[in-house]
Parts: C-alpha cells; sequence; structure tokens
C-alpha cells in the first residue's frame, strides 16, 4: 500500500494552513488506531488483502478529451454578442489530459472551479461518455464502453463515488439503510433479508453512524451523518477505486476534520485507491500521496504532494497557494 494512514491534529492548520514546511499545510501524524471489528472484517475479505503492488497501474487514463457543442447564434445576435457567426467550435472542457493512479494510492485533483475536475471523475467514474482518449482500469478499456451501459458492466462495483453534495445524492425517499443498501441490492450477492440488514449495519459501523440512525431519511440528518451514509454507500461493494468529489465542501470545519480521519482510515484498512476532487489544497495536501493540478482543462502540474505543494513548480499551483486564507495575527 502507498502512503501511511494520516490523522488530522489540529482543525487551525487545516483551515489556515499553520504547521510544518512553509506553512501551507496541516501537520501529520502517523497512527495506526485500532479498526473495529466490522472494518477489521471488512480488510480482511476485501479483494485487494494480500495482493502485493502491482507493477501496472490500476487506472491509467490517456489522452482524455471531453467536448460539448455550443449552440450557434444567428449572425444578428453574434454580433450583438461579440461573437463571429461561425464561431461554432465545440467547448472543451478537458484538454487531452494523462494520469495514472497505483493500488493504494490516494491521487489529489485540484484546480479552480470549472478548471475540469468534475468532469474528469464523471469519466472515469462513467456517468459521461468521453469524446476521445483511453481509460484503463486494472487492464480494461472501459472508456470503450458506452456509459449507459456501464452500469451493468462487471466492473461497475469496482469503480464508486462519493459525491459532493451528501443531500443531493441521497434519494429523499429512500431511508438510511435504503440507500446503503442500494448498490448491495442492484450489485452485490445479498439482496434482501436480514442479511442485507446486518450487512448494512456492519458498513454503518464501519463508517460511525449510529445503528439507530439507519430508519431515519436524509432530512432528520445531520450533514455529517449524510455524508458517512454516502461513504457507506460507496464502499458496500468493497470497490478497489473510490472518487470522492469535494466531500467535505459542504460541511463544517469540525465535520471535515471527522470525516477525512474515516477516510484516511478505511483506506489504511481496505487498500482503496482514491481520486480525491478538491480545490482546497491544505486537505489533499493531507489525504493525498500525489497531486494533479489542473486549468482550464489541461494539466499543468502532478508530482508527489510535499513536491508540488512545498515547491510547485508551475505559476499557477503558486497563485493557488498563494490564495490560501491566513488568518490575521
Amino acid at each position: 500500500m502507498i502512503g501511511t494512514a494520516r490523522r488530522l491534529v489540529s482543525l487551525g492548520p487545516l483551515l489556515w494552513g499553520e504547521g510544518r514546511g512553509q506553512g501551507l499545510l496541516p501537520q501529520r501524524q502517523d497512527s495506526r488506531r485500532a479498526p473495529s471489528p466490522g472494518a477489521q472484517a471488512r480488510a480482511d475479505l476485501s479483494p485487494q488483502a494480500g495482493r502485493g503492488k502491482a507493477s501496472a497501474p490500476l487506472l491509467a487514463v490517456e489522452n482524455l478529451v471531453k467536448e460539448y457543442p455550443r449552440n450557434g447564434m444567428p449572425g444578428a445576435f453574434a454580433k450583438l454578442f461579440g461573437r463571429e457567426p461561425d464561431e461554432d467550435k465545440p467547448f472543451r472542457a478537458v484538454g487531452g489530459i494523462s494520469f495514472t493512479i497505483a493500488r493504494g494510492e490516494s491521487v489529489g485533483l485540484v484546480g479552480e472551479s470549472g478548471c475540469g475536475k468534475s468532469t474528469t471523475s464523471m469519466m472515469v467514474m462513467r456517468l459521461i461518455d468521453k469524446t476521445s482518449g483511453r481509460i484503463e482500469f486494472d487492464g480494461e478499456d472501459i472508456g470503450a464502453v458506452p456509459a449507459k451501459q456501464f452500469a451493468r458492466q462487471a466492473a461497475r462495483k469496482r469503480i464508486q463515488m462519493v459525491f459532493q453534495d451528501a443531500t443531493d445524492s441521497l434519494n429523499p425517499r429512500f431511508t438510511a439503510v435504503r440507500a446503503i443498501a442500494d448498490p448491495l441490492m442492484r450489485l452485490g450477492d445479498v439482496k434482501r433479508g436480514p442479511a442485507l440488514r446486518a450487512r448494512c449495519e456492519e458498513l454503518a459501523t464501519e463508517v460511525g453512524l449510529p445503528v439507530e440512525l439507519l430508519d431515519r431519511f436524509p432530512h432528520q440528518l445531520s450533514g455529517g451523518q449524510k455524508a458517512r451514509v454516502g461513504i457507506a454507500r460507496a464502499i458496500a461493494l468493497r470497490p478497489e477505486l473510490v472518487i470522492l468529489d469535494e466531500p467535505t465542501a459542504a460541511l463544517d470545519v469540525s465535520v471535515q476534520a471527522v470525516v477525512l480521519n474515516l477516510l484516511a482510515d478505511l483506506k489504511a484498512l481496505s487498500g482503496m485507491s482514491y481520486l480525491f476532487v478538491s480545490h482546497d489544497l491544505n486537505v489533499v495536501g493531507l489525504l493525498c500521496d500525489r497531486v494533479i493540478v489542473m486549468r482550464a482543462g489541461e494539466i499543468v502540474e502532478q508530482g508527489l504532494s510535499d513536491e508540488v505543494l512545498l515547491a510547485p513548480k508551475s505559476e499557477y499551483t503558486r497563485d493557488l497557494l498563494a490564495a490560501i486564507p491566513h488568518p490575521p495575527m
């Protein structure tokens, strides 16, 4: 497994970047907290257990492109808005990026809003189709499978996602237990009865969600509790790759710290790989082994977290680091 579990030891450094190095990253502390019985059982049974480090990457993205068509404008409107009438070339949201993720590795994908981070994650997750390029997962070109068909592929259970807004990603008519059970009922081996309920309770215990909350609806849960439901749902099928699309963006700072520690613990126990999408460089530096910096649909810099965040080579990366707020002294 690449890297170690990194514990959040202070909320101040997470917010304001105080601490080690040049004052840009939160402090890290390696630890091995004793896992819960359910989490340990999951680690023992996971498909990654006992697997050595493979030379081939788990995920390989090559020259990935996503374009969206523009709606043409009549000549009069084109002049009004300062556009040429024939200016109908497609909008390129992602412009030929390439990167890899190894087994057990956490990779951060960072950049300003609109740079193509979420579009990239949605293509890797196979929720939207690419325009061109290759998405290879464990040696299989999953990018060649249309997004609508991929939901029924065997590889679907091996790639899961934690969405940015825990509230919007949960069906308001589903209780917490029903939401966690959904992937198990669709793609798992346990589809109904007491065994399904027991599996959901085990997952709730792993993510620190009290079992007595499982029969509540999303509007009856706090933001942190809904985030735990989303994480439990994502790990229910024991995936090898979990895509985290700014999972802490809608949470307050104290809850962010708990959720980040939870994600670090789950990775340490199960050997999952993470693609962590975020605009918060401090959070990425805390959780990720490598960082990829995107701007306007292209990668401007990538490398080990400490190298990129402490000694960035790109002017854009330096600008992002300089934009981190600092409290007045």
